[in-house]
């Protein structure tokens, strides 16, 4: 489902990290708003829907964006990919859709400190 190469994984599921990643953010001082949730899109969340990615009877994939704002000026996008226990994170950066350097270090240092921690 996600094309873009994760930086970051963890056996545990969306529903758990995605709580954690927010408030570790928040702690680095960044700020984090979601933009986009998969779960929220028809049909999956009728819960029913067959995955086309997995093979399952029911789809468990769960896909989220959120902008991250550092103190530089434009956000850098994260991309949150979950299924089955399992949760990648990726950061959108490419010629059209450059990330902020200093907000990706913090990012990766949020994440990294707690990482060891124990999610």
């Amino acid at each position: 489902m996600n094309s873009l190469p994760p930086f970051f994984s963890a056996d545990r599921p969306y529903d758990e990290v995605l709580p954690w990643l927010k408030q570790q953010l928040g702690r680095a001082g960044l700020r984090v708003m979601q933009t986009f949730d998969l779960r929220l899109t028809s049909p999956l969340k009728l819960g029913y829907c067959p995955c086309p990615h997995h093979g399952t009877d029911q789809c468990d994939c769960q896909l989220i964006v959120l902008l991250v704002y550092g103190k530089e000026g434009r956000p850098v996008s994260l991309i949150l990919h979950g299924n089955y226990r399992q949760t990648w994170l990726s950061l959108i950066d490419h010629p059209g859709q450059r990330a902020e350097a200093g907000t990706v270090t913090a990012i990766q240092q949020a994440i990294e400190i707690q990482a060891s921690a124990g999610i």
